[in-house]
């Protein structure tokens, strides 16, 4: 099929999408515009934004075309030759998934806008951009004509979006005879000689370990938003990474976002993007495609994501820590991890995986997927005393499944797993993957390999530390952001969103803590629950609530142990 893209109006965010399709048998015929984008399991509903679909044949004759479910239609009677679709399409969402439109830029995902025919999802694919002559293309589709696109299939056409501006900046680099591009847009002041190295210092360590690359190019498309924002997707020889504010692209904390994001997207390439479980080994773009497998292909990702920038000397130990910590501190502080496990969390991504729902209800694949995969790269090396890893067990898999009709199951990582290991490893799949618990214990247990530890530090706030109770201030108003299960916030009677406007006899004014110091052994609130002023009394637990947990060294690791350290990290002890 053929597209053409005209952006008319760019003010208006309405893209104008023209199809043409060659029609070789008189009779019934459909158009689907996927239900869901991959890299975000959920249904994504984009027929929202698609308005005024007419049809007509190539002289311009009226079709009847109507829909027959909520991104699908059809055409009844449709006559031999060319069919011609029109339609607009609302790009307003700047974000690494979606589309933008505006003056002076166009950024289309084709997953989002492009309806397509479902029966001929093998043919060749046109997309011919009408844009002004001093555009440039950023796209991993090859430019067959000036401003022609052309994908070989209906999948290669949904998995590249493209930039086209004026204004953007390009480099590109190679490590063992692959190409990699980087493309900036927006508000920015690149030192592209540090991009550059630091993008390829984590692309060679990806590349040591997988051995080959699944595309001969790939390009990284960088969205530089003027407010802060985080967001990265993945497609086989590309990604979008949407940051900001772009002004701030080289400070430290926005920086290492760019690093840690790029770098994620990257490994995607392989995992999920060559290498997919069985539940979805070809893409269905019509309806929720389930695994419970998430775990693996988002978390085994946020693994390695941050240790290939340790590897690449990009982090060093503590900033790596740093990461890993912020992992376990959410598993610490969901209490969803004993309602579901990562594998029921895995299958629930399509029913609110993206949103945070109610309170501890679910884990998090990536999260608790990445911790997960920390575990059993630990009980692999511990197990085999250094010979084997996580990284062996990835490669093995990629390398017998990556091209196999059927993908991977859970047995297949089992499988795996006990050949590099021992029997032993059955039990993180069984405790950590499919159990409703907390890590820390396994944690414990297994961190000593590496020479480290897990440290517990009680929270400063006395709200937090003894009653359970984590609140936030918005507009001068202290309200209850969460409540740990069964804390005396919980016994006394607070909920979620619960406002509290005083403490102890004294009104609350960012000062909560302050005013829990004042009796010791209790603390009385007055809240407004649903609007109803009432008073409640915590009564001070024995235990600790919403401790921090660290990753720390152990000062005395034995000699192994600190090797150990080093062949995971790539740092020196």
């Amino acid at each position: 099929m053929k597209y053409i893209i005209k952006t008319p109006v760019p003010q208006s965010r309405f893209v104008f999408i023209e199809a043409h399709k060659e029609v070789k048998e008189h009779g019934p015929i459909e158009f689907q515009l996927p239900s869901w984008r991959p890299g975000r399991y959920e249904l994504g509903n984009f027929a929202k934004n698609l308005r005024g679909l007419v049809a007509t044949t190539e002289s311009g004759t009226d079709l009847p075309i109507h829909k027959i479910n909520k991104d699908r239609w059809r055409i009844d009677e449709a006559p031999v030759g060319k069919i011609i679709l029109q339609y607009e399409y609302y790009a307003a969402q700047p974000d690494a998934g979606a589309c933008w439109l505006d003056n002076d830029f166009l950024y289309l995902n084709p997953v989002h806008c492009i309806l397509y025919d479902p029966i001929e999802a093998n043919e060749p694919y046109f997309l011919h951009l009408h844009i002004p002559s001093d555009y440039q293309i950023a796209c991993s589709l090859p430019e067959v004509e000036n401003n022609v696109l052309r994908a070989e299939n209906l999948d290669e056409l949904l998995d590249a979006p493209f930039f086209a501006a004026k204004s953007l900046q390009h480099r590109s680099y190679s490590v063992n005879d692959y190409q990699f591009h980087i493309w900036l847009y927006g508000e920015c002041q690149p030192d592209w000689t540090r991009i550059i190295n630091d993008f390829e210092a984590f692309t060679r360590v990806q590349l040591d370990m997988m051995k080959s690359f699944p595309v001969a190019e790939y390009h990284f498309l960088v969205l530089l938003l003027p407010y802060r924002f985080y967001h990265g997707v993945e497609h086989k020889a590309s990604t979008v990474l949407a940051l900001g504010p772009g002004y701030q692209l080289m400070n430290k904390d926005m920086y290492s976002d760019l690093m840690g994001v790029a770098s994620h997207e990257l490994f995607h390439a392989w995992n999920v993007k060559t290498l997919r479980p069985h539940d979805f080994v070809k893409y269905d773009y019509t309806k929720e495609n389930y695994s419970r497998l998430g775990w693996v292909y988002e978390g085994f990702t946020t693994y390695y994501g941050d240790l290939f920038l340790a590897r690449s000397k990009f982090f060093n130990t503590v900033e790596f820590f740093e990461e890993l910590n912020q992992r376990i501190q959410k598993h610490k502080d969901n209490y969803g991890r004993f309602w579901s496990s990562v594998a029921e969390s895995s299958f629930d991504t399509w029913l609110d995986g993206y949103v945070p729902g109610v309170p501890a209800r679910k884990t998090s694949i990536y999260d608790e997927g990445c911790i997960v995969a920390l575990m059993l790269d630990l009980y692999i090396r511990r197990s085999s005393k250094g010979k084997n890893s996580l990284d062996d067990l990835y490669v093995h898999l990629f390398n017998d499944f990556s091209t196999n009709e059927n993908g991977y199951r859970e047995s297949d990582l089992l499988r795996l797993s006990i050949s590099l290991s021992d029997q032993g490893v059955e039990e993180i799949f069984n405790q950590a993957i499919h159990s409703r618990k907390s890590y820390e214990e396994m944690l414990q247990n297994l961190l000593p390999t590496v020479g480290c530890w897990l440290s517990t530090i009680p929270s400063k706030k006395i709200y937090e530390q003894w009653y359970g109770l984590r609140v936030v201030v918005e507009g001068g108003i202290t309200k209850v952001l969460s409540v740990l299960p069964s804390s005396p916030a919980e016994i006394a009677g607070i909920a979620k969103d619960d406002e509290i406007s005083s403490c102890n006899g004294w009104k609350v004014e960012s000062n909560l803590n302050d005013l829990c110091a004042l009796k010791e052994g209790s603390t009385l609130l007055t809240i407004f629950s649903q609007k109803k002023e009432k008073q409640v009394t915590m009564k001070k637990s024995s235990t600790t609530w919403f401790d921090t947990l660290q990753i720390v060294k152990i000062a005395d690791a034995d000699p192994f142990a600190r090797e150990s350290f080093t062949a995971w990290t790539n740092l020196d002890w």
